[in-house]
């Protein structure tokens, strides 16, 4: 199963969920048995039911900061950007499209803001200064599947976000909300935070057939020491939410259970034939064909496992991807 080719199914544009649920907790949770393959349809606020005491549950904190602008070069020509990070007041990491022409000195209009290309980076990045507040003319920075403009900005991040520094939200905790977390405490499970910042190499699909030439790209992550000592005395099972928190706990694990606290840049790639050394489970959403994502959650239930839990969710009209349902495997 080393082959992109193994990790391909039919999604039916009609499931890719456009809009998030008015109410987080709302989607459906499908529940998929590591050990027996067994799935279990669910709602998602059965979480406290499936979790118990003793249990460790770990999460992505990680806040998108990156914005989309749309504007007009003096020309007339319409330009978009991707403000990624800022790396001193005003000025931006950013990718802009089309960026072959605008070179260093070229000016561009982000509605009321002035913007000047002031350099290029070596991987075609821009350095880009600008005017004033991006945030308050940009929009949220969607994946290339979501069509529909998002009214709240606060639901593409997760309700436990803080520090800044995502290109793309971890999606699989958007389900969860505060009274969900209040009650999963009040059972005895413990409640870590990873960070992980996703970067937007996320949405570039794999352009290689086999899997093992494919490379990660790098991303920073971070487990502090109260957090680390959290999840090693874990009495119960650690249970991840989302393929970012599971990226973390495996890049920075030193043994069975056990990870180490610092940061690092993580380009780990897991696929069948991974021995997972940390985790017990996980939360995740339905994830697109033919990505790293998909061979993750393959190396934890198995690829035949995963694919005809995959056909019961088509049958059932799961909403899949970034705004859909959640799956729990454990």
């Amino acid at each position: 199963m080393d082959r992109l080719s193994d990790y391909d199914y039919d999604l039916p544009e009609s499931l890719i969920a456009q809009t998030p649920l008015e109410d987080r907790a709302a989607s459906r949770l499908m529940h998929l048995d590591r050990q027996t393959g067994q799935v279990t349809h669910r709602a998602f606020r059965d979480v406290t039911k499936l979790l118990r005491n003793g249990d460790t549950l770990v999460v992505n904190n990680t806040r998108v900061s990156a914005v989309r602008l749309f504007g007009t070069k003096p020309t007339g020509g319409t330009v978009e950007a991707l403000l990624l990070e800022a790396v001193e007041p005003n000025l931006y990491v950013a990718l802009v499209r089309p960026g072959k022409r605008l070179r260093p000195g070229s000016t561009v209009n982000f509605g009321a803001l002035a913007a000047t290309v002031e350099s290029e980076l070596d991987d075609g990045r821009k350095l880009i200064r600008i005017v004033g507040d991006p945030a308050a003319v940009g929009e949220v920075p969607l994946p290339p599947y979501i069509h529909t403009r998002l009214a709240d900005r606060e639901r593409y991040q997760t309700v436990y976000a803080v520090p800044e520094g995502s290109a793309a939200a971890p999606t699989a905790g958007l389900h969860f909300t505060p009274e969900i977390l209040a009650e999963l405490r009040d059972a005895g499970v413990s409640i870590a935070t990873v960070t992980l910042h996703v970067s937007i190499d996320t949405f570039r699909p794999i352009a290689v057939e086999n899997l093992s030439e494919h490379r990660m790209h790098g991303e920073w992550c971070e487990i502090t020491t109260d957090e680390a000592a959290t999840i090693n005395q874990t009495p119960g099972r650690i249970i991840a939410v989302g393929t970012t928190s599971v990226r973390t706990l495996e890049a920075m694990a030193t043994g069975a259970r056990t990870v180490r606290p610092g940061h690092d840049v993580t380009k780990i790639f897991i696929r069948p034939g991974y021995e997972y050394r940390v985790i017990d489970g996980m939360f995740t959403n339905f994830h697109l064909p033919k990505t790293s994502m998909l061979a993750m959650i393959s190396a934890l239930a198995g690829r035949e496992a995963i694919f005809a839990a995959y056909e019961a969710a088509k049958a059932e009209e799961y909403r899949f991807l970034s705004f859909g349902d959640s799956m729990l495997i454990l």
